[in-house]
Formats: C-alpha cells, structure tokens, sequence
C-alpha cells in the first residue's frame, strides 16, 4: 500500500481528529440520526459498514441500539487499538480492516452490505479517486447515507470554494451529495442539517 501525503497524513494522524479524539467526543446528534434510520428501515441483523470508522464511535451507538453485524475499514490502524480499549465489546464483535478505502472496498462483493455509511469522510476523497463513490454504490444493497461537511448556505458557505484545508493541512472537497449518488441511481430519502453536517440517506435503485 503506497501512501500519498494526504492518505500518510490521516493513517499517522494524532492529536486532534485523531482515534482517540474521536473516543473522548463519543457519540453526537449523527451517531443518533444513524440509529433512527436503521431503527426504521433496517432490521436489527442488518449487515453495515462505516467507511473511516476511527475508533467506532458511531458503530457503538448502532450496536448499543441492537444492531450487531458491524464491520468498520479506517486508514489509521491506531484506530482499533483505541477500540479495544474504549469500546471493548465493539472490538470483539465487528469486523475491522486497516487501510485505504480506495484499496479494500473494491475487494468486498457486490451488495455486500445492507447500509453503507460515511462521517465526515469521503470530503476528504481526493478527485482523482472519485470513483470510490461507485464502488460504494455497488456494494450497497438498500441504504447509503453521507454524513458530511456541506456548510450552511446554498454556495456551502465557500462561495466558489471547492475545497478548503482541515488545520491548513487536509483537503476537505465540498460536493453536491445528493447529485453524486442520484446520477448512480439512488434516491434520497431524507435530508437533515446538524450544527456540523449535512445527513442524506439515499435508497439503492
């Protein structure tokens, strides 16, 4: 697995934004809208993939509300250490993979998985890698939702900003959400604002 310097940045990433920053913070209003909509369209054996899981916070929230067929893929393998010791139960019941999305999700099968989801992660997939969102799309059997950073105004409050940089470091891409995944066919099913995030849930055709 070769690195580039925004992939080496987030699998070495300490401080904040890092696993164990993610496992002090806990679960958040996302964590909770992810459980209300598996809550109501999905049943309790559904099968579900956090894309950057971190140390599994939102994950815990989902097995906590019933859900126990989790598996998580995070870049930074500190992640599932962190895990282990913040959320045990999760760490001996889900499914973990280190590495890059772009190497491992083009590895699982197709409609491998009956809710795939991301949290502030694929702002981060560079454009030269956007073809991740299909495989995404092709692995995902009923429900997709993006947890992401959209801003608040209709220009995402960038004006013509496409991208902007997490602690003058990370690029962070703003994207229409709702375009990306109604071009792959899927239907969005709702729409809902945080302080933070924009939360879509889109249905598979």
């Amino acid at each position: 697995m070769e690195l580039d310097d925004n992939h080496r940045g987030w699998a070495e990433r300490s401080g904040e934004f890092s696993p164990a920053y993610y496992a002090q913070l806990g679960a958040n209003k996302v964590s909770e809208i992810l459980a209300s909509v598996c809550e109501y369209y999905l049943p309790e054996d559904a099968a579900i993939l956090e894309v950057g899981c971190s140390s599994g916070r939102h994950l815990t929230h989902l097995r906590e509300n019933g859900f126990s067929d989790l598996t998580g893929i995070d870049i930074n393998d500190e992640s599932f250490d962190v895990m282990a010791d913040q959320y045990p139960q999760l760490a001996a019941t889900g499914t973990f993979r280190t590495g890059m999305i772009e190497e491992i999700v083009p590895e699982f099968p197709d409609n491998a998985f009956d809710l795939v989801y991301s949290v502030e992660t694929l702002q981060h997939i560079q454009p030269q890698n956007t073809w991740v969102f299909e495989e995404l799309a092709r692995i995902t059997s009923d429900l997709l939702i993006t947890a992401e950073n959209e801003g608040n105004s209709p220009q995402r409050g960038r004006a013509d900003t496409n991208v902007s940089y997490v602690s003058g470091e990370f690029p962070l891409y703003y994207r229409n959400w709702k375009r990306t995944f109604s071009d792959l066919g899927f239907a969005q099913l709702s729409c809902e604002p945080s302080k933070r995030d924009t939360i879509r849930t889109f249905r598979a055709p």
